[in-house]
């Protein structure tokens, strides 16, 4: 009983930890900067670290259970995946920031507007922070709305998905750990669980947390909740490149 609770304990502790990651942490703030809610960004890190728990799960069970090894060279191509996402991610967020394009306020999915016989997909102008333009989007149903009104569908796919591809680079390491420490199949896959849920609560209490100085400067200091968001974009680029580097040509990947 002891050896169970301890696994339980050190799954639970490391996937807190793994949350903390730094490319973890910049690939969310550029999503995060874009829905300034407390609310919202615990939502975003949820979806998040259920992406990257189906793939933890996925993988690193077929590694336990069907004894599949991840050469290093695979394990590098994994990372470098992430790398790129990064910098992808951080040259929208500085993109959008120049352009002055954001998100669809939440007020106004709410509004009862008339969609005419059309479909629920649709685009038409309004004006915010003395700018007329346009943001196509998508009018979800009612119920969905009232769970998801604050992030979106779309926001919550590309969560879920950014927590995989995370998810793919971290796999092989974490299956490793399972493997040299926890004989029992079983109980390795019970780890694996019990690591993707302390993933998903670090994630939330990160993401959630970090919507703070958005939610706080988003209406009185526009000029500092842009900054802040092109700060974002700039950390995940400059991540992202440095990666790229380091798993390129110290690690070898390119040259090796």
């Amino acid at each position: 009983m002891d050896g169970a609770l301890s696994v339980v304990l050190l799954g639970l502790l490391l996937g807190v930890q793994h949350a903390t990651d730094p490319d973890h942490v910049a690939a969310v703030a550029t999503i995060v900067s874009r829905r300034p809610r407390f609310s919202s960004g615990a939502l975003i890190g949820a979806f998040w670290g259920i992406g990257h728990t189906l793939t933890i799960v996925g993988v690193g069970g077929a590694i336990i259970l069907l004894n599949l090894t991840i050469s290093h060279t695979v394990g590098l191509s994994l990372e470098l995946a992430v790398a790129v996402m990064l910098v992808l991610l951080g040259s929208l967020r500085l993109v959008w920031t120049f352009k002055g394009r954001d998100h669809v306020r939440p007020e106004h999915l709410q509004a009862a507007h008339d969609h005419a016989a059309g479909p629920a997909f649709h685009s038409h102008p309004h004006a915010h922070d003395g700018v007329t333009h346009s943001h196509p989007h998508l009018h979800p149903s009612r119920r969905m709305l009232d769970a998801l009104q604050s992030v979106g569908a779309p926001q919550v796919l590309r969560s879920v998905g950014i927590g995989i591809v995370h998810g793919l680079a971290g796999s092989a390491a974490v299956a490793l750990l399972v493997l040299s420490t926890i004989k029992n199949p079983y109980w390795a896959t019970a780890y694996l669980l019990v690591f993707g849920a302390g993933t998903i609560l670090g994630m939330m209490a990160i993401t959630a947390a970090m919507t703070v100085p958005f939610t706080l400067t988003a209406r009185r200091f526009a000029w500092l909740n842009r900054s802040l968001a092109f700060g974002t974009g700039a950390v995940s680029l400059c991540l992202g490149v440095f990666l790229i580097y380091q798993i390129g040509f110290v690690e070898r990947l390119f040259t090796g």
